[in-house]
């Protein structure tokens, strides 16, 4: 993962005095280890924000969390401490050699030089006028402000100072490169590979040996394409040096494959089918815009899963609160009566699902309702830390508006036999300070890529109505 100096030329360490970086607030309360991201450079931390900490400290949100493990951690530094703390307490032992340099706590009042239109009893202008006293106290040293907050940076900046995102928890700087889980073939790939390729029948697949230079890219669990006569639609199921093994797939299109009554209307819904069908797949990530089917083809495969083949016992069913309009405030009930309000796609695409069964009749599809709301639980994020899913098929919902520390506390959750689906749309991010390349969805979608019990697919074309297409392509 790149670490925050990476940004600019780090020059020679012997010559020249290594940067200086002031961290404001939300840097350390969206990663609580981020003092140790920052190589060879210094670290200076204002006692506005540790001010600030201490104001954020209380209550059960992660941020609270977050500032309180920070505090643990400053206390950790702290006692680790042999120098007089005014000349920097050395990072190198306590960051298990991560860090080579010094923390730098504020421990002097410092004159406010801040531009008369600025009030200085705001946290950030405060903070701000250290950056500007730092600057001039080691005018050879490049100071530089890392906040997650863009008007603070654009302020720093038209005062005349250095001041960054902390990028060190992106995945990605570009999202177009995120892995889309296929992989399109060359019209001379038979001509290629034809010859030497072995091949053979099982459980009613068709699986193939490949040997050669093109293997050595390929990835488990990677969707291969060739639009030719015939097509070839593959999933790399194996892949060990210079040699694959891929295997053709089952056509989730066709209706006697049907899923909960639902087939897939093009190429990536089928990928998708096949891996959400997969009992061997234990984490599957499904990225597209909103109307790809991402929730309607998982709760299908989930449904099937849970009440024909018996494979899991329930669906567990969670996503993330974070409101779009004016929050509505606090909601009368019980864990899920509260949650009712957020599982709207939930009830809409069970109503879909519900419909699929046209011969049952209204009794028939009443008592079908019931059944399924009986093995669908609604959970809430708040109330996942210290808990196990034991056979369970769990479906996060909206998984781009968590952090990489959120979703590595719900993915680990899973016990045996349990499969875990996140669905999400990475463009369409609600959470504040998080953007594209440092969601938890971009993050385990990177992370997960080429493990043989992991799969990921990014649906492209929508299927809602016309309507919906046409919006999402010209607003």
């Amino acid at each position: 993962m790149a670490r925050q100096s990476a940004v600019g030329s780090h020059g020679d360490s012997a010559t020249k005095p290594g940067k200086l970086f002031v961290l404001d607030t939300n840097v350390l309360m969206h990663d609580p280890t981020s003092v140790y991201r920052f190589e060879e450079h210094d670290v200076f931390l204002p006692i506005m924000t540790l001010e600030e900490l201490d104001n954020h400290k209380k209550g059960m949100s992660e941020i609270a969390r977050n500032a309180r493990q920070v505090t643990r951690t400053l206390d950790e530094i702290v006692s680790s401490m042999n120098d007089a703390i005014d000349r920097g307490i050395a990072l190198d032992e306590p960051s298990h050699g991560l860090a080579s340099g010094r923390l730098l706590l504020q421990t002097e009042a410092i004159a406010s030089e801040l531009p008369a239109g600025l009030p200085t009893a705001k946290a950030d202008n405060q903070i701000l006028a250290v950056v500007i006293y730092l600057q001039r106290l080691h005018p050879e040293r490049s100071v530089i402000l890392v906040s997650k907050d863009i008007n603070m940076r654009i302020k720093a900046r038209t005062l005349g100072l250095q001041a960054q995102d902390y990028f060190n928890d992106k995945v990605l700087e570009d999202t177009d490169i995120l892995y889309s889980g296929m992989r399109e073939l060359t019209a001379e790939f038979w001509e290629e590979y034809g010859q030497d390729m072995e091949s053979w029948q099982q459980g009613g697949q068709t699986l193939y040996r490949l040997k050669g230079a093109l293997c050595t890219q390929l990835l488990a669990n990677q969707f291969l394409i060739q639009e030719g006569t015939p097509p070839l639609h593959a999933i790399v199921r194996e892949v060990s040096g210079t040699s694959a093994e891929i295997e053709t797939l089952t056509d989730y299109t066709h209706v006697r494959n049907n899923v909960w009554g639902i087939t897939a209307r093009n190429r990536e819904q089928n990928f998708a089918l096949n891996l959400l069908m997969n009992p061997e797949i234990d984490f599957v990530t499904l990225l597209g815009q909103a109307g790809t089917g991402k929730t309607l083809l998982t709760l299908a495969a989930g449904l099937t899963q849970v009440l024909e083949a018996r494979r899991y016992s329930e669906i567990v069913m969670t996503r993330v609160t974070v409101p779009v309009g004016e929050d509505i405030g606090f909601l009368p009930g019980t864990e899920e009566e509260k949650m009712g309000p957020w599982m709207g796609a939930l009830e809409d695409n069970l109503e879909v699902l519900n419909k699929s069964d046209n011969d049952a009749g209204d009794w028939g599809r009443a008592a079908t309702h019931d059944l399924i709301r009986n093995r669908i639980k609604v959970k809430s994020l708040n109330f996942m830390r210290g808990r196990t899913f034991l056979n369970k098929f769990l479906i996060i919902d909206e998984a781009q508006n968590l952090t990489p520390k959120q979703m590595k506390t719900l993915i680990t959750r899973a016990g045996p036999a349990t499969k875990v689906v996140c669905l999400g749309n990475i463009a369409q991010i609600d959470t504040p300070y998080l953007t594209e390349g440092s969601s938890g969805l971009a993050y385990v979608v990177d992370r997960f890529k080429g493990w043989a019990h992991a799969g990921h697919i990014t649906l492209q074309r929508g299927e809602r109505s016309r309507l919906a297409d046409y919006a999402a392509e010209v607003l």
